[in-house]
C-alpha cells in the first residue's frame, strides 16, 4: 500500500534534497556508487523485476523530477568525458563506414584477452557477475528505442531485437541463455542478486543505456549506441568462449558466447547501416547524438573492461565485496 500522500510528497522532498547535495558534492557522477545505484533503482521502476514496489510508483511526478536531476548532471557529464568523433556525411555508407572504423578492434590489451588466455576459473565467475547487470537484461534498454523511431529504422532495430528475444522461443532469449550460464556456474541468477557487488562504473554502463533508450530526445544515441554494441561484441564473445572451454567448461556453458560469434556478425552490418546510417539520413540533425552514442558505448565499456582488468592484473577482485564461496548456489 503506498503512504498516505502528504507523507509520500514530504519523503520526496526530503530525498530530493539529499539527491540535490549529492550531486553538488560528487567528484564525479560516472564513478560515483551512490548516485549511479540511485539511478538504477529509479530505471528499475520502469523495467520492473528490480526493486518491489507498488507499480504505481513507475511514473510518480516526485521520483520521475529526482530521477530527472539525476539525468542531467550524468548526460553533461558523458558529454564532457566523452571524447567528440568526427561527423560523416549523413549518408548510410558513410556513417556505417564511421562506426566501423570506430569500432575497430584494437591490437593491445583487452580483458577478452585476458579471459582466453589467463583468467581464472574465480575470475570468470566474476566476469559473469559484472555483465549480468546488463545481460540479465538483454536487450531491454535497447528497445525503450523502438517506439521512438520510424520506417527504416525501426525495422532494423526491430530485426537486430527480434534475436535478442530468441526470435519468438523463449527458451532461445539471450538473458534466458545467460540465467542459464549462471545457473551452470553455481551463481544466483535473479535480476540484481549481485547489485551491491558490483562497481559504480558497471552500473554507469546500463544506466546509460537506459538513459538513452527512454528519453525521446536521445533517440539517435540510442541508436549510436546499439550500432557499436553489436560491432564489438562478436569478436570478444569468441575469446570468452575460449576463456570458458580453456577451464574446461563444454557447450552448455558457452552456449551464451557462441551465439553472440554468430549472431553478431549479422547485426553488426544490420546496425551500422540500416539503423544508424538510415536514421541519419532520415534525421541528419540526429548524426552527432548517433555518434555520441556509440562512443559513450565504447569508453564507458572500456571503462568498465579496464577497472576489471586492471584489478585482476593486481591480484584483487574487480568486485566491490568479493564474491564467497557460499554465495555460489546450487546449480
Amino acid at each position: 500500500m503506498l503512504p498516505h500522500p502528504l507523507e509520500q510528497a514530504d519523503g520526496l522532498a526530503v530525498l530530493a534534497q539529499h539527491v540535490d547535495a549529492a550531486i553538488a558534492a560528487t567528484p564525479d557522477i560516472l564513478h560515483d556508487d551512490d548516485l549511479q545505484l540511485s539511478l538504477f533503482v529509479l530505471y528499475g521502476l520502469n523495467y520492473g523485476s528490480v526493486v518491489a514496489a507498488d507499480d504505481d510508483w513507475e511514473w510518480n511526478p516526485g521520483l520521475i523530477a529526482i530521477r530527472g536531476a539525476i539525468e542531467r548532471a550524468f548526460e553533461a557529464a558523458l558529454r564532457e568525458r566523452v571524447p567528440a568523433v568526427p561527423l560523416p556525411p549523413a549518408n548510410r555508407e558513410a556513417v556505417a563506414e564511421a562506426l566501423f572504423e570506430l569500432t575497430k578492434p584494437s591490437t593491445g590489451p583487452s580483458l577478452s584477452k585476458y579471459v582466453a588466455r589467463q583468467a581464472t576459473d574465480e575470475q570468470l565467475h566474476e566476469l559473469v557477475i559484472q555483465r549480468s547487470v546488463y545481460t540479465l537484461k538483454e536487450a531491454d534498454p535497447h528497445s525503450w528505442g523502438i517506439p521512438r523511431l520510424y520506417g527504416r529504422a525501426k525495422a532494423a532495430m526491430m530485426e537486430i531485437q527480434a534475436d535478442e528475444y530468441g526470435g519468438g522461443n523463449a527458451t532461445r532469449m539471450h538473458s534466458a541463455i545467460y540465467a542459464g550460464l549462471m545457473r551452470l556456474l553455481g551463481l544466483d541468477d535473479r535480476y540484481g542478486a549481485y547489485v551491491n557487488q558490483v562497481p559504480a562504473i558497471t552500473l554507469t554502463s546500463l544506466n546509460m543505456s537506459s538513459m538513452f533508450g527512454l528519453n525521446r530526445r536521445l533517440r539517435g544515441a540510442v541508436c549510436g549506441h546499439l550500432a557499436a554494441f553489436e560491432m564489438t561484441s562478436a569478436i570478444p564473445s569468441r575469446y570468452y568462449g575460449n576463456g570458458f572451454r580453456r577451464l574446461g567448461y563444454g557447450e552448455d556453458v558457452t552456449w551464451y558466447y557462441d551465439e553472440h560469434v554468430e549472431a553478431d556478425s549479422v547485426h553488426e552490418q544490420i546496425a551500422g547501416r540500416d539503423l544508424a546510417g538510415s536514421l541519419a539520413e532520415d534525421e541528419p540533425q540526429l548524426l552527432p547524438d548517433i555518434l555520441f552514442g556509440a562512443n559513450a558505448c565504447l569508453t564507458i565499456d572500456g571503462w568498465a573492461g579496464d577497472h576489471i582488468l586492471a584489478s585482476w592484473e593486481a591480484g584483487r577482485s574487480s568486485l566491490r565485496v568479493p564474491l564467497a564461496p557460499a554465495e555460489r548456489v546450487s546449480a
